[in-house]
């Protein structure tokens, strides 16, 4: 895959840059980024703010021209997040992914990923647009000022580090899941997923919205649904945070 850069000082948000250029006409290949040193109105699952200030964060959206289903886009996030969660390890951060697509640092939050499908009907043109936020320079008084636990690359290693080069250190990682996921979805993922997300067996809350339920992981489904054991047995999820 051939990535194309495009970075911004300061922008709202680089999903929605993305979804609007889209949506306008403009020429988008596969392997675009949109990527900026600061986002002002960036947004993670059910519309929670994820903002950047000036060199931080590393905000980006990457956009994946496929044919793909709409039942395709979680999976495709979670091969972003073994990506993430690589490329953290190659460093000596003991990341773990969290389904659906957070990394996680010893139960605190350093990276989110957030998908969506975008479609022209009348050109037959279907994408998917992957925005991640991974926390770099975050301090520890900025991490301690956030409503869950968080942390950064710079709290875990006491070293800061250049956006542009943690995102190319980054490239290469995803090129190789997103590769991946293009050969078989989900199911080229699950092996690496299980073991690195389980193990099997765990007890697990799963929150959403006013919905709360409780079990053991049973393991994910044909494209990345998780599968909860409870007395009622084996029920799918979809969305929901899980503690």
């Amino acid at each position: 895959m051939k990535f194309q850069i495009e970075w911004f000082e300061k922008i709202a948000s680089t999903n929605t840059l993305m979804r609007d250029r889209f949506g306008q006409g403009s020429k988008i290949e596969s392997g675009q980024i949109i990527a900026a040193h600061e986002q002002s109105a960036g947004r993670g699952r059910q519309d929670r703010k994820w903002l950047s200030t000036p060199g931080t964060n590393l905000c980006f959206s990457l956009f994946i021209q496929t044919d793909a289903e709409l039942m395709a886009v979680p999976s495709l996030t979670m091969a972003a997040t073994l990506a993430v969660t690589e490329m953290l390890n190659a460093k000596g951060i003991a990341a773990t992914p969290k389904w659906p697509n957070d990394v996680l640092v010893d139960g605190k939050k350093i990276c989110g990923i957030l998908s969506e499908r975008v479609e022209r009907p009348k050109e037959s043109t279907v994408g998917i647009i992957v925005g991640v936020g991974l926390n770099v320079n975050m301090s520890s008084e900025e991490a301690e000022a956030i409503d869950r636990p968080a942390t950064s690359m710079l709290i875990e290693t006491g070293q800061a580090a250049d956006l542009s080069q943690t995102l190319e250190a980054l490239l290469r990682l995803l090129e190789y899941w997103i590769g991946e996921w293009n050969k078989g979805g989900f199911s080229s993922l699950r092996e690496v997923w299980t073991e690195k997300a389980g193990p099997i067996g765990k007890t697990l809350t799963v929150h959403d919205g006013d919905i709360r339920k409780s079990g053991t992981l049973a393991g994910f489904g044909d494209h990345g649904e998780l599968l909860l054991k409870t007395k009622n047995g084996i029920e799918t999820i979809w969305s929901g945070d899980v503690s």
